[in-house]
């Protein structure tokens, strides 16, 4: 089959690989309809994840059609089309049992690196190295899925494959953000970061009670397509002191509820952006905290402040003296999709969330070094590209 594959820091390739086969009993093999590009992904791509082998296959977002299942996976056949969930769960372990896919105990069974890193195994996720399982991603002909019952889910009649293929991933880490977030009714939300995740968490804000939201970033396609598809009140921070904005439109008190979209490679603006890059290319720390630093000294007292940008390291100048004189609610994760993705499904009917704005450039496989050059430097008003092997 083809695969796209990490060869180097900022060098991919179209190459052909084995096809995937059944390891266990509770796998699926999928032949790959669409499959998306992802903010975390350019992590890889920029080398920050020291877990990359040279010829892993990346990609995490992705719709597919069933063309085999082990001989233990029930509820699952041939020709179904399916999303499936890149943070990867069991559906055994207490922490699956309890909702908190993301903490699997069992899908990333011996990895070293994240304990040395974190104090425990952290969850497989698809494509994102061998410290979270080494599984191979979803830029390629085929992919295998472990725990196939847990982590694929039909996708309805009606539900066309442009919206579908986002339920994998953008849209339920948005309504994870906004869900953590612990919005109620009426409540002002910020949201860093206006990529395809940002835009969800403003539609998602919405849904569960949201009276305004506002959306922080610096392209002007994205703050337009937040505004006019997500109904948010654009920021573009490199124009406007975004805590001096914040304050003018909440009347004073500061947003409820604050949503960090952008993670490890944050841009800004100032001599803290300055530092941030400098240590970071140094390897002196592993993240640029800008939009974090900048959510917790915008929410209001006693706030709560939801990370979904990915971060894997170290960060400097953490402000901690913010989150505890202000009794902040800091609260973060990879998404636990499994929880959402019927949820989101019935919105979609429904006609309350459209997430198929979010694919601008549909692309074949046999381009995606091209593809992720435009994703990567937001060129052609480019929100994601999605592949179509």
């Amino acid at each position: 089959m083809r695969a796209l594959t990490w060869q180097a820091p900022h060098v991919l390739r179209v190459e052909t690989v084995p096809d995937p086969s059944i390891v266990n009993p509770r796998d699926a093999i999928l032949k790959v309809i669409m499959s998306s590009v992802c903010g975390s992904d350019l992590h890889l791509l920029d080398g920050y994840v020291p877990t990359m082998h040279a010829g892993d296959i990346i990609g995490h977002e992705f719709l597919g059609e069933v063309v085999e299942t082990g001989p233990a996976v029930r509820g699952l056949a041939r020709g179904d089309r399916v999303v499936a969930i890149p943070s990867l769960g069991c559906g055994q372990c207490s922490y699956c049992k309890a909702g908190s896919f993301n903490c699997c105990d069992n899908s990333n069974p011996d990895s070293p690196q994240t304990e040395l890193a974190y104090g425990y195994t952290c969850n497989g996720l698809f494509g994102a190295g061998h410290a979270f399982g080494g599984y191979a991603g979803s830029h390629a002909t085929y992919v295998r899925v472990p725990y196939a019952e847990t982590n694929l889910f039909k996708v309805p009649e009606g539900v066309g494959d442009e919206q579908a293929v986002f339920v994998s991933d953008a849209v339920p880490t948005g309504f994870f953000g906004a869900d953590q977030a612990d919005i109620r009714l009426g409540d002002s939300v910020a949201v860093w970061g206006c990529g395809a995740v940002g835009q969800m968490a403003i539609k998602s804000a919405y849904l569960l009670g949201a009276e305004q939201v506002f959306a922080i970033d610096r392209f002007a396609d994205r703050l337009a397509a937040a505004e006019h598809k997500a109904g948010a009140i654009p920021i573009n921070y490199e124009t406007t002191d975004v805590h001096a904005a914040l304050l003018e439109l909440t009347g004073g008190r500061g947003p409820d509820r604050c949503i960090e979209c952008v993670g490890l490679e944050a841009h800004g603006t100032g001599i803290e952006y300055a530092y941030d890059k400098a240590k970071q290319q140094l390897r002196l720390h592993s993240e640029r905290g800008e939009a974090l630093r900048q959510a917790i000294y915008c929410c209001r007292k006693n706030g709560t402040v939801s990370v979904l940008g990915q971060f894997g390291g170290l960060l400097d100048k953490f402000p901690m003296g913010a989150i505890f004189n202000k009794s902040l609610t800091l609260r973060s994760g990879m998404q636990p999709g499994q929880r959402y993705v019927e949820r989101l499904f019935q919105h979609i009917q429904a006609g309350e969330l459209d997430p198929g704005y979010l694919l601008t450039h549909p692309m074949s496989l046999e381009q995606g070094p091209e593809g992720y050059r435009l994703f990567k430097n937001k060129e052609q008003e480019c929100l994601r590209v999605v592949f179509m092997p």
